[in-house]
């Protein structure tokens, strides 16, 4: 027993001083590379040499040939391509107010209903246009000063069928004593061979019409473009696209309407304020709305609307083509029971109409549901308003 206890005693000594061995020599280490680190920060030589032998054993390791092609394609990226194509509702109220719509949310419904709610108004504002477009279609404006201005339709606000939508101003330039008369969904502005062979046709409250070339609006500034020299006392109404070969029927809320070619109005520029293209019945008589038709195309028919709710379509051909600045033919029965005449469009039975009232109150119409009827009657009831 005294043996093995001798043996471990020397055995633990051994220990002690080989863990004290290592404790020095770690130390002594440290020291060693504090020192040198010492040196590498006070002299500059010494780190250039450093960083140029790490450089080269980098690339004596990794200098052989790129393995992977880098290419910069950013220019080749399109926010439009994210953006899918479909069809919405744009809606503008009186006091300029807009927003678009998925088409699918207004449901089509049998004449003579009362419809759903279309659109919030503030108060004393009411919906003044309605119009389907794609999100990949250009909106040109055009306000009751006669100028231009666009976007791009997925750059309107998206809204449900019964929001407010914003402010026009907020999205364009648009000076706070001038407001959106008239609009136009347009599919291109970029393609030399459409803007030439495409025309834009205004309309005015006095009967004033004008055709321009649409190239001529295809480079619209911020702060908008002279679209049309407005008369004191006249404001704009309609604006149209054609392709120049197309015939132009203006309508008066008495009841008449006038069928013309379009060759008859030459082309002028922008800042011209346009030619006669109806003459009134009265002083306070006035347009009420410009359509542009296509005569070989027999599935068109022309659709009016009162005031009061009624509403009917008339074969184009019962329209005889005149010269512009006629005072054109009965399109409407107007009596008291009807009110005056308030809007025109050509419509074909694969198409909708949407009616919407000052309390914003909609309601969506397939076209077929409605009688083809004589130009001088009165029409049908078509929306309680």
């Amino acid at each position: 027993e005294i043996q093995a206890k001798a043996i471990l005693e020397m055995r633990l000594q051994r220990l002690t001083g080989l863990e004290r061995d290592k404790i020095r020599a770690e130390y002594n280490e440290l020291m060693t590379t504090i020192a040198w680190l010492k040196r590498v920060l006070a002299e500059e030589p010494l780190r250039m040499e450093i960083i140029k032998n790490e450089m080269i054993e980098v690339r004596e390791k990794y200098g052989d040939e790129r393995r992977t092609n880098i290419e910069y394609a950013a220019g080749d990226f399109n926010m439009e391509d994210l953006i899918a194509d479909d069809e919405v509702v744009v809606t503008i109220s009186h006091l300029g107010y807009i927003k678009r719509t998925a088409s699918a949310e207004y449901k089509t419904q049998n004449r003579g209903g009362r419809g759903s709610k279309g659109g919030a108004t503030r108060d004393e504002d009411f919906i003044n246009h309605m119009f389907l477009a794609t999100n990949h279609n250009y909106i040109l404006f055009f306000t009751q000063l006669g100028r231009c201005f666009w976007m791009k339709v997925y750059n309107i606000p998206e809204g449900e069928k019964t929001g407010k939508g914003r402010a026009i101003q907020n999205l364009i330039n648009i000076p706070k004593e001038d407001k959106i008369m008239a609009y136009i969904p347009v599919k291109n502005l970029e393609d030399d061979a459409y803007l030439d062979s495409n025309f834009v046709i205004f309309c005015t409250k006095k009967g004033t019409i004008k055709k321009t070339t649409l190239k001529a609006y295809s480079n619209v500034r911020a702060g908008g473009v002279n679209a049309i020299d407005i008369r004191e006392g006249d404001e704009l109404v309609q604006v149209s696209l054609t392709n120049g070969t197309s015939e132009i029927v203006i309508a008066t809320q008495t009841g008449k309407a006038i069928r013309f070619n379009e060759e008859a109005v030459r082309p002028v520029g922008r800042n011209a304020a346009g030619v006669r293209g109806v003459s009134l019945d009265t002083e306070t008589d006035e347009v009420v709305g410009m359509i542009t038709v296509n005569p070989e195309n027999k599935a068109e028919t022309i659709m009016v609307l009162s005031q009061k709710g009624y509403g009917k379509r008339t074969d184009i051909e019962d329209y005889r083509v005149t010269n512009r600045g006629g005072k054109g033919v009965k399109t409407m029965s107007i009596t008291d029971k009807t009110g005056y005449l308030i809007a025109i469009l050509n419509v074909t039975d694969n198409d909708h109409v949407m009616i919407i009232n000052k309390s914003g109150i909609a309601i969506r119409i397939a076209v077929d549901q409605l009688r083809v009827m004589g130009r001088a009657t009165q029409g049908d009831r078509k929306s309680v308003v």
